[in-house]
């Protein structure tokens, strides 16, 4: 099942759920509001509070963007304690997935997303799903930000349009192959989404506004990173393995390549900048959010692209 990787050190965010207390109806049909969908089996639904309690509640999980949309957590021990025990009839969650929330007072939906633990990968499969082998399983991680994800979030073809944030879904973030095998298993980290958002935000500020910003390519397996993995291509340890790095271009018109954002009547690697200076602005304003950015120019493959990450160290590369 998906997982997305969230680091001991940030899992204390998932004590805000504890605020949620009885007020939310749990639903594992993912996109589907639970206002409108019947509890998942082997749960309880909660008595439903008055909606401006779960507006309240909601709104301190939505991150620093305030865009955030679903709640992923890998510890499923978090859910058997206290309110969030509560939250689904006292009865534990034995089964990781996508359960929804409804906020109809804010007319939006929110989605606690919990996760497969690593552990349950087998060789190099998840299920059905092949994924390969992390560099952590080989060796010592260089560094914290290259341990091994903490878990996997289980895509399904119910659950793939799951908002995760307002611009983003579950599927925007899937590895481009096995495209027949079902579920699908995903890593993702809420930072990196909360860091996309936040750049929307930025480039709004300045008159550009994206209504799509397209992910070329989000979480990759190591399995599917190696096919690339040439002189000047995919890095061995490309940080799209940890879930938390994404190749973006702003298509707002639906063509499938980068719009003109900086207005010069031509598309190219200058539209591109324009995506990693709105990264560098957010990097200042919130050093948590702190990674690596590229500019790839247009190729006959593809047209311009922003890599963004949040690996926790500064990394720039591309002109």
């Amino acid at each position: 099942m998906n997982h997305v990787n969230v680091r001991a050190r940030r899992s204390g965010r998932a004590l805000g759920l504890l605020m949620l207390g009885a007020v939310v109806a749990a639903s594992a049909m993912g996109p589907v509001s639970a206002a409108a969908a019947p509890p998942a089996r082997g749960l309880v639904s909660a008595r439903p509070g008055p909606d401006s309690l779960l507006g309240a509640s909601i709104d301190s999980l939505l991150g620093l963007s305030g865009m955030l949309r679903a709640k992923l957590i890998s510890d499923l021990r978090i859910l058997e304690a206290g309110a969030i025990g509560r939250l689904f009839g006292g009865q534990r969650v034995d089964e990781p997935g996508v359960y929804a929330v409804s906020d109809t007072a804010a007319k939006r939906s929110f989605s606690l997303i919990t996760m497969l633990p690593f552990t349950a990968k087998t060789g190099s499969r998840v299920g059905s799903y092949l994924v390969g082998s992390w560099p952590g399983e080989r060796r010592a991680p260089r560094s914290e930000a290259y341990v091994n994800p903490a878990g996997f979030i289980k895509v399904t073809k119910e659950n793939q349009n799951t908002q995760v944030s307002e611009h983003f879904r579950l599927r925007d973030f899937l590895t481009k192959d096995q495209q027949h095998v079902w579920p699908k298993y995903l890593v993702l980290r809420e930072p990196l989404v909360d860091k996309l958002e936040l750049i929307i935000l930025d480039l709004a500020k300045r008159g550009i506004n994206v209504k799509h910003m397209t992910v070329m390519s989000g979480f990759r397996t190591p399995q599917y990173n190696q096919k690339g993995v040439t002189k000047g291509g995919r890095a061995t340890d490309s940080r799209h393995q940890f879930g938390d790095a994404a190749d973006v271009f702003v298509d707002n018109d639906g063509n499938g390549r980068m719009d003109d954002l900086n207005r010069d009547g031509r598309i190219d690697h200058r539209d591109a900048q324009v995506i990693l200076d709105a990264a560098d602005r957010i990097e200042r304003a919130y050093p948590t959010m702190v990674g690596g950015g590229g500019l790839y120019r247009a190729t006959r493959a593809h047209g311009p692209f922003a890599h963004i990450d949040v690996r926790g160290s500064r990394a720039r590369w591309g002109s």
